[in-house]
């Protein structure tokens, strides 16, 4: 493809108000531009740092596999630098990121990760335990209590006690805050992030902020002076860890990878937990090849089993597809000029790889505004193709834990109950921080399953 100087066309448009509808409906903001200027469009700013989205499987691939050395991304997600801290993964680039990146792979490798079955599943069990058969719940809220637990446990090895608790409160109340409509909205406008004291809504994320660091340090150098050199934790792992020069972590690296962990890792698979219940709920098939699936592996399944099963792979992955949790991957700053699918891009080009455009190409996904898990039976797609935990040597390293998680959740969860919408209204995704959700007030209903069917029964009654 021969090169051209310019630019891929695109909107120009006054900052507020594209950040406006970037902010309250971030679905029709990439579907309207890309529906008027195509598979790649630049969003022009005054300055010279425009925005250029692709989607094209091309495109990222040649994104994906160009030498970081052309690209700064620390740069293009300094928005949660108040959040992660300055060593957090996410931030980091050339050396740094290599060096953290190795540190902490290892903690999540597949086989690993399977050892933490039993505990997702108890966890689980714990959280649904608590629910009134016939009474409305908020599904999320469940998701968020499940995927919490399983990361202090996972994470920290913590199941109960003090820091336990203190950790579940605090992280709790700062992503509420975080994520609500009025904070994100101070995410994108940086003039509005002040601290005007603990009862101001900046303000109170600070001090929260200033507790949680307490307490991770705390339990820091708690684990430092334990003599059990055994636990399997991914704390504990993380602080035995050394590069290549014999060197650990220090305290403050491992805090900020602590928390990218706890950001990342548990607000995400909530939200997509939230939204597998509803499309199981909306299509009725979809429940009852899952029931099927399910009951071919008898009473009390081991989890490495549940996690094979084809069908509950398939859902899981076309839930990631149809409203993957994050839209874009990793912004990329241009620091040397470098040319995509024909586009030569200057230095200080922000390139966009936009996972929602390329989820739903209809080339690739026919019918890609339908709920299909059949799509990932049919066929395997190439990691230009389908990318919900981003690519290249920024993919999210948490990604065969969070797949793992989502299926024994589900698998458990199914097992014993049905989940009904209260209002049966379509649901539409709605900005959540920096994350794609289902509105806050999305509320089920949990039914006994009999024998793979459900079955409200009033007279039973949980505690």
């Amino acid at each position: 493809m021969k090169a051209t100087n310019s630019l891929p066309d695109g909107p120009r448009m006054q900052r507020w108000l594209r950040l406006i509808k970037f902010i309250t409906q971030p679905v029709k903001y990439v579907e309207d531009f890309a529906k008027s200027y195509g598979d790649n469009f630049t969003v022009w700013t005054k300055r010279d740092t425009h925005m250029v989205y692709f989607s094209q499987p091309e495109a990222l691939e040649q994104i994906f596999t160009a030498d970081p050395s052309y690209f700064e991304i620390g740069k293009g997600n300094g928005g949660l630098r108040f959040l992660l801290g300055d060593n957090s993964l996410i931030l980091l680039d050339g050396d740094r990121h290599k060096r953290q990146r190795q540190l902490l792979t290892p903690p999540f490798h597949g086989d690993r990760m399977r050892a933490y079955g039993q505990d997702i599943s108890e966890i689980t069990q714990q959280v649904s335990d608590e629910w009134n058969i016939g009474q409305p719940l908020n599904i999320r809220a469940s998701m968020q209590e499940i995927t919490l637990r399983v990361i202090l446990r996972v994470v920290f090895g913590l199941n109960e006690g003090k820091r336990f608790q203190e950790l579940q409160y605090l992280l709790t109340s700062v992503l509420d805050l975080i994520t609500s409509p009025l904070t994100t909205v101070t995410l994108f406008f940086n003039f509005l992030q002040k601290d005007l004291g603990v009862w101001s809504p900046w303000g109170r994320i600070m001090h929260l902020l200033k507790q949680i660091d307490q307490v991770i340090y705390a339990v820091i150098r708690e684990r430092r002076l334990e003599s059990n050199q055994n636990r399997q934790d991914i704390l504990s792992l993380m602080m035995s860890a050394c590069d290549q020069d014999g060197q650990p972590m220090s305290d403050v690296e491992l805090r900020d990878e602590l928390m990218t962990l706890l950001v990342a890792g548990h607000e995400t698979t909530a939200s997509a937990l939230t939204w597998a219940f509803y499309w199981i709920d909306q299509l009725p098939e979809v429940r009852e090849k899952l029931l099927q699936e399910l009951a071919t592996l008898g009473v009390n399944p081991d989890p490495s089993s549940v996690a094979k099963l084809p069908y509950l792979s398939a859902v899981c992955q076309e839930t990631l597809r149809i409203y993957p949790i994050v839209l874009n991957a990793g912004v990329r700053v241009v620091r040397s000029p470098i040319e995509i699918v024909g586009y030569n891009l200057p230095k200080g080009t922000v390139i966009i790889p936009s996972i929602y455009l390329a989820h739903h190409r209809e080339a690739v996904y026919p019918n890609s505004q339908q709920f299909q898990p059949e799509r990932f039976l049919a066929r395997q797609f190439s990691p230009y193709e389908y990318l919900p935990f981003g690519g290249g040597n920024r993919r999210c390293i948490g990604l065969a834990f969070a797949q793992y998680e989502m299926k024994i959740v589900l698998a458990t969860i199914l097992s014993h109950f049905q989940l009904s919408l209260v209002n049966q209204r379509p649901v539409r995704p709605v900005r959540r921080g920096l994350t794609l959700a289902t509105p806050d007030g999305m509320r089920m209903i949990p039914k006994l399953q009999v024998k793979g069917r459900s079955k409200l029964n009033p007279l039973y009654l949980k505690k």
